[in-house]
């Protein structure tokens, strides 16, 4: 499978743009989504959470309280470190999975930490949607409630948006209006589509050589 990877720090706008993408029939693998279902109740992650912290971590349903925790966590760094060694590799099984049982011509890889994490290593092309960081604060304060100083939190524990566009093998800047979106999308998915196209004639002549002569 033809992987694209999709990336953006937050309030960039990287939802939006994958939401195209799939308009046009492309499966989105989405981290954020498996990540939020890793600590739902009754999973292994939610227990191993609910033993380190104790019921002041979870809802009055049994339910995580992801208000409380990713306060916890971004007031202590090793609190985070902890979150993530439990929960990083159950979300990459999941991505590859998923990545795996995709059936459109090319599948996106879509990830806020696709750098930071690594996971640009499963991708074949990267693309990054790019905003000023004026526009991320301004964006995310509006679209969370959250204050300037969580806003900031959040964005220095994402790569820069230097370390960003230094992966990209495609750039769509979303500071305009959403309308000049969907052009772009389309222009690219044409490109993609060609491109992972090729990547499989490529594997598929590769598949023939290696078969053993009829001769």
């Amino acid at each position: 499978m033809w992987v694209l990877g999709v990336t953006g720090g937050i309030g960039s706008g990287k939802t939006t743009v994958t939401n195209l993408f799939a308009a046009h029939g492309i499966d989105v693998v989405d981290a954020d989504v498996i990540a939020r279902h890793i600590l739902d109740q009754g999973t292994p992650a939610l227990a191993a959470v609910t033993e380190r912290y104790g019921t002041e971590a979870l809802q009055a349903d049994g339910s995580l309280n992801r208000a409380w925790l990713r306060e916890k966590i971004f007031q202590q760094p090793d609190e985070k470190d902890w979150l993530n060694a439990l929960t990083h590799p159950l979300i990459r099984e999941q991505l590859l999975a998923a990545l795996q049982n995709a059936s459109s011509p090319y599948v996106i890889l879509s990830a806020p930490l696709l750098v930071e994490n690594n996971l640009t290593r499963y991708c074949d092309r990267v693309l990054v949607v790019d905003v000023t960081e004026a526009t991320q604060r301004q964006r995310t304060a509006q679209r969370d409630n959250v204050s300037a100083s969580q806003v900031e939190q959040i964005m220095q524990a994402q790569a820069s948006r230097t370390q960003r566009l230094a992966a990209a093998d495609d750039i769509i800047n979303n500071d305009g209006d959403k309308i000049l979106l969907a052009p772009q999308v389309a222009k690219l998915h044409t490109q993609y589509l060609r491109l992972a196209q090729s990547a499989d004639k490529t594997t598929t002549k590769g598949d023939e050589a290696d078969q053993p002569s009829k001769s």
